[in-house]
């Protein structure tokens, strides 16, 4: 009998760590410099998931050049790492998680929104890089969330069909990247209430953290 090759595609920020409240924080303060007031809760729900360079021409100017986007983004990005670097640790229950799928010969990867240097700064400072079979990330994909591209490939480096994928998310935009892209989601709600999810038909369960999920429900 042969076996259904499966996968599990981590989002990071917000999934494997729970540091959104920080980048969000850390947009605050970029905007503030800028003479810009932002709604946090409005502003997380408007871009969680979307790269750092469509949130910048997005609130700021459609206009700029991709230098100049590039210089802004590494402002906010150092912001935030200043900011969440003394509470980096990942998400309760991830680490029993990812030794079960490994057990059980489930694919691992990572699909974020995150720049290189966040993706290091996350990953390599936990030393968690080497649990996974693929990380996709910002500057791989044409498009951020919610279009799918980056589970799509993610999927396509493990060699699993998205059908058998089973997506991590917390941010609404992601969890429809991965419905467009044919794939079931569980949710934590590190960010936002469970009520922001009840709309999305590829969602398999809503957890506050990695503990609480079942077994059964991803491994059968």
């Amino acid at each position: 009998m042969t076996t259904i090759p499966r996968a599990f595609l981590f989002d990071m920020d917000g999934t494997i760590v729970d540091n959104m409240a920080f980048h969000t924080d850390s947009w605050i303060t970029f905007f503030e410099r800028r003479g810009q007031a932002i709604d946090p809760d409005e502003f997380f729900r408007a871009t969680a998931g979307r790269q750092g360079g469509e949130i910048i021409r997005s609130y700021l100017d459609a206009h700029l050049l991709d230098d100049e986007v590039a210089a802004l983004n590494h402002e906010k990005e150092s912001v935030y790492r200043e900011l969440y670097a003394p509470h980096r640790k990942t998400v309760d229950g991830f680490d029993r998680l990812i030794a079960q799928a490994k057990a059980n010969g489930v694919k691992l990867a990572v699909g974020t929104a995150a720049p290189p240097a966040n993706v290091e700064f996350t990953l390599d400072g936990l030393d968690l890089r080497k649990h996974f079979n693929a990380i996709v990330g910002a500057t791989d994909v044409a498009r951020g969330k919610p279009h799918p591209d980056v589970f799509l490939k993610a999927a396509e480096l493990c060699g699993v069909a998205p059908e058998h994928c089973i997506v991590f998310e917390d941010a609404p935009l992601g969890v429809e990247a991965a419905r467009r892209a044919g794939m079931r989601c569980v949710v934590l709600t590190t960010t936002l209430p469970r009520d922001a999810f009840t709309a999305f038909d590829n969602v398999i369960a809503i957890v506050r953290d990695f503990s609480e999920l079942k077994a059964e429900l991803l491994f059968a």
